[in-house]
């Protein structure tokens, strides 16, 4: 499979929500011009990003909708359950373990860490918060694959490096700022700030919107 842009995969998060919603109103068949529509890109965009995983509708028929939205939940990953953990457990740590759906995606929170003493013992959402020592032994006993930072920037290149240590493969990182890992450890940035300045940006600017790549 040649290099799949980050832009397609984003892409294919969305085409995944626009099928679940059409296979939860009972709509069996779909278009790539309705999917574009949804998706807000064109028809073109649609076909050039599923076709880097194979062919999946019939022309002139378009796609059966059960069957596109297993291949892309195959395609993302979303046919096994994920198990994550928290580094930080102030407000934003305690909101997103808090947040009710990581279940019904496979998304399983099995562990909470900080470093601060106020906050090692707690109890948040089910979960009893630990120091961030123990993250070797909880990440190789509950099998975690994924850590969300929520540190302030000025500790997220720690936090980092503690679940490297731990032997996680993938990061959400919340903080904001940009941090330095292993080639094989994928870094997935959240930044809403940095997404408020692109949409004032766009706002003033709306003739300068970049076209889909």
């Amino acid at each position: 499979m040649s290099t799949v842009p980050t832009a397609t995969i984003s892409r294919l998060v969305t085409y995944l929500r626009i099928l679940t919603q059409l296979e939860a109103q009972g709509i069996k068949k779909t278009s790539s011009e309705h999917l574009a529509d949804e998706a807000q890109v064109s028809a073109f965009q649609v076909r050039k990003d599923l076709a880097y995983f194979g062919r999946f509708g019939t022309r002139g028929a378009g796609y059966t909708v059960p069957t596109l939205r297993r291949e892309l939940r195959r395609i993302l990953g979303l046919t096994r359950s994920w198990s994550a953990a928290i580094v930080g457990m102030g407000r934003l740590g305690e909101a997103i373990a808090h947040y009710p759906n990581f279940g019904a995606y496979d998304f399983l929170l099995k562990g909470a860490f900080d470093i601060d003493p106020h906050k090692v013992g707690r109890e948040v959402a089910g979960l009893t918060v630990q120091h961030v020592d123990e993250l070797p032994r909880v990440v190789r006993e509950k099998g975690i694959d994924i850590g969300f930072i929520t540190v302030p920037h000025e500790a997220a290149q720690d936090a980092a490096d503690a679940l490297v240590r731990a032997g996680v493969k993938g990061i959400l990182n919340f903080a904001p700022t940009v941090i330095d890992v292993p080639k094989e450890i994928h870094v997935e940035p959240v930044d809403f700030l940095a997404g408020l300045k692109r949409l004032s940006f766009y706002i003033l600017n709306p003739q300068l919107r970049e076209e889909v790549a």
